[in-house]
């Protein structure tokens, strides 16, 4: 059973930076990443990574609403996945999720499994 456990997240202010990672998850799935649900809004997908099967690189996907802001990396020694938020926004306040995927590119439609969710709010 596989237990996605978020950690960080918190309040910021608008131009600030917020770390959220994820622990609890094996790298069998093809697709670890975050989502995120904005109040009275859809959840949708933020970032995803994965490992590269011809080499020790990783690959990496980015929503264009976080493109050159946000940045996904992965510590395989202790099986965690970070998201380094930068230039942080109102817009992006919203519950942000880990989730976990056999299916790559990840899409809400082949999540396997959830984390319970950190939220994050970017506020004066």
């Amino acid at each position: 059973q596989v237990q996605l456990v978020e950690s960080g997240g918190g309040a910021v202010q608008p131009g600030g930076s917020k770390r959220v990672s994820c622990a609890g998850f094996n790298w069998e799935y093809d697709a670890i990443g975050w989502f995120r649900q904005a109040p009275g809004k859809e959840r949708e997908v933020v970032s995803a990574i994965r490992t590269d099967d011809y080499s020790s690189d990783y690959i990496k996907f980015y929503d264009d609403s976080v493109k050159g802001r946000f940045a996904i990396s992965a510590d395989s020694g202790k099986n965690t996945v970070s998201l380094e938020m930068n230039g942080l926004q109102p817009e992006d306040t919203a519950i942000y999720y880990c989730a976990a995927s056999a299916v790559w590119p990840l899409s809400i439609g082949h999540v396997e499994y959830w984390g319970k969710g950190t939220s994050v709010t970017v506020s004066s």
